[in-house]
């Protein structure tokens, strides 16, 4: 992965918390590619149990809540919503064959991964908490 995507993300993505039951920051990933990312490799490369609970989703649908402006938000969270935005238009910008794996039912481990230029996959992590 070049630096720039790594700092690009680093930058966009610092002070940035994505909401559910816990706020949790996000950390730049990287993995050397080795073929397809499946959802077993991912369980792999994340030292996660092989039988854990994987779930696609698009990037666009994990961070549908956190892009939106509503009329009825201030100034701090209309800032916030923009600057989720500014971090989907980078990982879409930089990232090829983007998805979100969701490892987990309750304390879900989010990892929201793409193909670099250079085919190695990268992107971001958090934490999320439903119940």
């Amino acid at each position: 992965m070049t630096d720039s995507i790594a700092t690009q993300l680093k930058q966009a993505s610092e002070g940035l918390f994505f909401l559910s039951e816990t706020d949790a920051p996000f950390e730049v990933i990287h993995w050397q590619a080795q073929g397809e990312l499946t959802p077993a490799k991912l369980l792999q490369l994340t030292e996660h149990p092989p039988d854990a609970p994987v779930e696609v989703v698009s990037v666009d649908e994990f961070f549908e809540v956190s892009t939106v402006d509503e009329d009825w938000h201030d100034q701090d969270e209309r800032e916030t919503a923009q600057r989720f935005q500014n971090l989907v238009s980078i990982l879409k910008q930089n990232l090829s064959q983007l998805q979100v794996y969701r490892v987990g039912s309750v304390e879900i481990d989010a990892y929201i991964v793409g193909v670099t230029d250079s085919g190695d996959w990268a992107g971001l992590a958090t934490k999320l908490v439903e119940t």
